[in-house]
């Protein structure tokens, strides 16, 4: 009987271009990315990218739009996996820092530090996104704070909590001392620490 290969599907010339956007506009900036970079770094005419884009705005829309969606998807799998309060909690941690600092890593600095130099039209399609993915965040901690692991006011949590996070788009180095991992139980101790190791270690 013949084996059934599994197919890996390619990444079409919209998703490459997308993908290069990311890392040029993180690397230099929006406004400092031409489309002549653009064009060089997917090997194509500066025309040819207008193919697929019709400006060079709509491709940062769409770098933010897919990344936020990921993200979504990424932070849902986490916590579809999470049984209690404190695994809910560690899969928010985990799954935010995740998407920020790796899968999702050029989307979110540029959405952290450009997002501001779209249009109003764009900058609304955009906001409405980052909100959506936020509102998975707040749905969870409401949860959480009905257990007395997190503070009741949720909302000042929510952004006490992103604050510290999206920061370490900053400061976090790949190669560093620290896992993604090991980072994101870091901020879960200092946020909610284990009572029980912790009475442990007091012993």
């Amino acid at each position: 009987m013949a084996r059934s290969r599994k197919r890996t599907r390619l990444p079409n010339r919209r998703e490459i271009i997308i993908k290069a956007a990311g890392r040029l506009f993180r690397e230099k900036g929006y406004e400092g990315t031409t489309v002549r970079d653009l064009a060089e770094a997917v090997k194509l005419q500066s025309g040819s990218l207008f193919f697929h884009f019709d400006t060079k705005e709509e491709i940062l829309v769409a770098l933010l739009e897919d990344g936020l969606r990921r993200a979504v998807a990424i932070l849902d799998r986490r916590l579809a996996n999470a049984m209690t309060p404190r695994e809910k909690l560690s899969a928010i941690l985990h799954g935010h820092l995740e998407a920020i600092l790796d899968e999702e890593r050029d989307a979110f600095y540029v959405v952290l530090r450009d997002w501001r130099t779209l249009s109003p039209a764009s900058r609304k399609k955009v906001i409405a996104l980052r909100d959506e993915y936020e509102s998975h965040i707040s749905s969870a901690l409401e949860e959480l704070s009905d257990t007395g692991l997190i503070p009741r006011n949720t909302r000042l949590f929510r952004l006490f909590l992103l604050g510290a996070l999206n920061w370490t788009v900053q400061w976090y180095k790949p190669d560093g001392d620290l896992t993604i991992g090991q980072l994101a139980d870091g901020f879960l101790d200092l946020v909610a620490p284990d009572r029980l190791n912790t009475d442990q270690n007091r012993k």
